[in-house]
């Protein structure tokens, strides 16, 4: 697999191609407004923007986290509504912090397309670069997508509870230290972590702004591993979202095959009955 990183400077050139669609997903966990208001002040040209609540997350029971997948069917009917087809060449972008801009990248890989890419530096990165923005709401003619699932890219909370008592898996937490330490949780109920999980705050993989180069990340990662395999690293975070940082960080270093606990600590936390770690 390709890395699945861009450039600012290979997306400017790629711009007016006739099967580009480029995502802007900014987000705010806390203030979900501020990416459709940072969308609409100024945006990469031809961007459309899709959110992380209403468009890249199903409807919520209560006990599976706060973001959790839609089924890939309803999902690709938001992909056809928004533009987004089979044949699209597909650049996601956040505000540059590399915490929201993974959840549209992993989704469509999810549903078996591969021709996805995240900008790196994101929009901050292309503000750098003196490249220019633009306020027009962009909206894409419908059309159609057809999603074939593969459901071996991710883990239920029950096969992570397993995960916990198999030496040979690694759960790796994206957490801020406070948090995953469970010293402070500002946004689910309970603090702490999943027992045995590893922390690595996302922000690791970024130096500034961008991603660390592949060798330097790919040393990182096989140290965690430990000697294990990418299929045997299962990635978690809050609610499965800033966790693909870790991911992309692996993919872009040639390690891949990792796996994603989607409903992360959100999920795992709404049952009484999963074991909950704090240090």
């Amino acid at each position: 697999m390709p890395s699945p990183l861009i450039s600012a400077s290979e997306l400017a050139a790629l711009i007016g191609e006739p099967n580009l669609v480029i995502v802007d997903t900014r987000h705010d966990l806390m203030n979900p407004s501020i990416g459709r208001d940072a969308y609409a002040a100024g945006h990469i040209p031809g961007a459309i923007y899709l959110s992380i609540d209403d468009d890249l997350s199903g409807a919520k029971t209560g006990k599976n986290g706060r973001h959790p997948l839609p089924s890939p069917e309803a999902f690709a009917t938001t992909l056809g509504a928004k533009g987004i087809s089979n044949t699209s060449k597909v650049v996601v972008y956040d505000q540059g912090s590399a915490t929201y801009v993974g959840r549209l990248w992993w989704m469509l890989r999810w549903v078996g397309h591969d021709n996805v890419f995240v900008l790196d530096g994101g929009i901050a990165q292309w503000v750098t670069e003196g490249r220019a923005t633009e306020t027009v709401a962009n909206v894409l003619a419908a059309t159609t997508f057809t999603a074939s699932a593969r459901d071996e890219m991710r883990v239920t909370a029950e096969q992570t509870q397993a995960a916990m008592a198999t030496p040979q898996r690694r759960i790796l937490d994206a957490r801020a230290p406070e948090r995953y330490r469970g010293e402070v949780e500002p946004i689910d109920p309970v603090a702490g972590h999943i027992p045995g999980a590893f922390n690595r705050p996302f922000p690791t993989n970024l130096r500034d702004g961008v991603y660390k180069p592949a060798n330097e990340l790919r040393a990182e990662f096989e140290a965690l591993l430990a000697g294990r395999q990418p299929e045997e690293l299962i990635h978690q975070c809050g609610s499965g979202v800033s966790a693909l940082a870790n991911m992309i960080a692996m993919e872009h270093a040639g390690l891949s095959g990792s796996k994603l606990y989607a409903g992360s600590w959100s999920e795992w936390c709404c049952d009484p009955a999963r074991p909950v770690a704090r240090n």
